[in-house]
């Protein structure tokens, strides 16, 4: 099949990500002698540098890591929501909902003791090594990407008259950054060497360093200037001025934490996943629908994505009732064999317009307010409050900036039903020459998400915004519980070896996304003796919008399909006449899909990246 470039191989090394900056900067890691891990934390602070529409310091990661010869596990670097933050202390504000935009919306930042965590156990390199590429384009810049000027331009009027700091960053002179000119951030470079230099002050060694690290995060200058920045009201999406609840106690509690991934066999692999505090089972219910007996011939066809798009409707059906950290989730049930019979039996030749979940263990599905409004607007056809993107990652277009009045909504950057993608968040997978592998998804506190913090030069995330305010839901906002989210970075084995890291950003889209490329190299023949990972990336996708989605304002699209105009007239025709509401999207529009592997026979190493946006790069040898 037509591929847009090889599926990289070789021998010492392979990076993907959706920055080519942060590509090469892991890359550079490697060559100097870094593994894996290594090389990921390197990335991940570049990516805070170069694409800081899309993720941010003060925002989440999960992280699946497999160490040559161990077990594939989780590093959640997801933070909780704050002590302050009850159902009681919102709807007292009169909110139906956690706003989009603002402190309110912002969990405990979860990302950077995360990258700590896995560069102190699993890193060979010391901090400042590994923060020297982000401090350096920082400081000395970087050519800007089409995609920040677009989203500072979005949200100008906002940052003009309420947030002025980021105005300071992103509007100097009054204009956006424009494409392939240097931007800088010395704020954020001048956090990161006062960071290293009171690290490297508390003593030579490399784990004392780190430590220093996390404390002077938890409880230092950094942690000072974010609980300010929490406390301060600013006006988020709700229209008004809110102050968070986030404080400087809610910083020092909080640690990332591994945890065993939850895992499927499908066809003679093992994928693993996140938890049920994320979306990643989303993509094993996927998987454990399926019925038996698909091959390479399947892919593509008629039947094969209507097979997909319904059998994914059912698993977002059950991410919504049953997925989210307040509740002891029935993960057993929703992957057994009798369930999964079960729920392939409604699976039937037209598209469903419902939303169904399942009764796993014989229990009741239970529903937010606004997931049953949102369901019922769709049934009755009517364009409820906001109706735009159903899914997606927080929309950067529209005229309302973000504050609710009556244009796109707030949050992650999003996936338009024309299939444009308007922004979203970022990827990165590693695999180095002894066989260590890792997939991240850095997300959240980007550029749209808060007022910068001029000491800091960079905002608050808004995680917050994935809960919901009615009492008694596994994804109910509690204090001291991660809300659910959408990141979900994926690894798979042949028997007991880790094989592949992928991922992709992408919000509710994700585990639709990746299962598509899972499948696509699963059933696929290989090539030049190694998996088809470029193939697999490039083949026409699509996903679904009938489900309420995880961003303000939670919208769904009952039977909504968004695909790729290459997926070719006939199968169109086919799933038109089959029920879908097909929107035909920009042929290379869907999914931004990063990946890497290891052929555990010969050691040979792969990598292959997304074209879409020409931005993401696979680099290696």
């Amino acid at each position: 099949m037509f591929t847009t470039r090889p599926t990289l191989q070789g021998t010492h090394g392979m990076v993907s990500s959706t920055h080519w900056l942060a590509s090469q900067s892991a890359m550079a890691v490697l060559e100097d002698g870094g593994n894996a891990f290594d090389a990921a934390v390197a990335a991940g602070f570049v990516l805070h540098v170069v694409e800081p529409h899309l993720n941010g310091p003060a925002g989440e990661v999960p992280i699946i890591l497999a160490p040559a010869g161990g077990e594939p596990t989780v590093l959640c670097g997801q933070g909780p929501a704050p002590a302050g933050a009850t159902i009681d202390h919102y709807t007292a504000l009169g909110l139906d909902l956690v706003p989009g935009t603002g402190p309110l919306a912002a969990a405990v930042p979860g990302a950077f003791d995360a990258w700590m965590v896995l560069l102190r156990d699993h890193g060979t390199k010391r901090l400042a090594e590994v923060l020297r590429y982000a401090i350096g384009y920082a400081e000395h810049g970087h050519p800007a990407v089409e995609r920040i000027g677009e989203t500072v331009e979005t949200v100008r009027e906002l940052f003009e008259t309420e947030w002025t700091t980021s105005a300071e960053l992103y509007l100097p002179d009054g204009k956006a950054p424009a494409a392939g000119r240097l931007l800088t951030n010395p704020a954020l470079a001048a956090t990161w060497r006062r960071l290293v230099a009171e690290a490297e002050a508390a003593g030579p060694g490399r784990e004392t360093q780190i430590e220093a690290a996390r404390r002077v995060w938890r409880e230092g200058f950094i942690a000072e200037e974010l609980a300010d920045a929490a406390a301060r009201p600013a006006m988020d999406s709700s229209g008004h001025r809110n102050a968070g609840t986030m404080t400087g106690d809610d910083l020092a509690a909080f640690e990332a934490t591994y945890e065993p991934p939850v895992r499927h066999f499908w066809n003679g692999w093992t994928v693993c996943k996140a938890g049920p505090w994320s979306q990643g089972p989303v993509l094993l219910q996927q998987l454990a629908l399926l019925p038996y007996g698909l091959s390479e011939a399947d892919l593509g066809t008629p039947d094969f994505l209507h097979l997909l798009i319904e059998g994914g409707k059912l698993a977002m059906a059950d991410r919504e009732a049953w997925y989210g950290d307040a509740a002891d989730v029935p993960l057993t049930e929703l992957l057994s064999r009798p369930y999964n019979d079960e729920r392939r039996a409604l699976i039937g030749e037209q598209a469903s317009y419902e939303l169904r979940p399942g009764r796993p263990g014989g229990r009741t599905p239970r529903l937010s307010k606004q997931a049953l409004a949102a369901v019922a607007r769709a049934a009755s056809g009517a364009a409820g409050p906001a109706a735009g993107p159903g899914g997606g990652e927080p929309t950067v277009g529209g005229g309302d900036l973000g504050l609710g009045l009556g244009g796109r909504a707030a949050g992650e950057p999003a996936v338009d039903r024309d299939g444009v993608t308007r922004g979203d968040t970022c990827h990165l997978d590693v695999v180095d020459r002894w066989g260590n592998m890792v997939a991240a998804t850095p997300s959240g506190g980007w550029l749209q998400s808060n007022p910068v913090i001029p000491a800091l030069g960079f905002p608050l995330g808004t995680r917050l915004q994935m809960t919901w305010l009615d009492p008694g839901l596994p994804n109910s906002l509690t204090p001291g519980r991660r809300p659910r989210t959408t990141l979900t970075p994926s690894l798979a084995l042949r028997g007991d070896t880790p094989v592949m890291a992928f991922g992709t950003p992408g919000g509710d889209q994700q585990d639709q996304w990746s299962t598509h490329f899972f499948l696509g190299v699963a059933l696929r023949a290989p090539v030049r003796s190694g998996l088809d990972l470029q193939g697999a990336i490039d083949a026409p996708n699509w996903h679904q919008e009938s489900f309420p989605g995880s961003f303000h304002p939670r919208a769904m699209t009952a039977g909504r399909v968004v695909v790729e105009s290459r997926v070719g007239e006939p199968a169109l025709a086919e799933l038109r006449r089959r029920g879908h509401d097909v929107v035909v999207g920009d042929p290379w529009s869907e999914g931004r899909l990063c990946a890497v592997a290891r052929d555990p026979e010969t050691g040979v190493l792969l990598a292959a990246a997304n074209p879409r946006g020409a931005q993401g790069y696979a680099v290696g040898r």
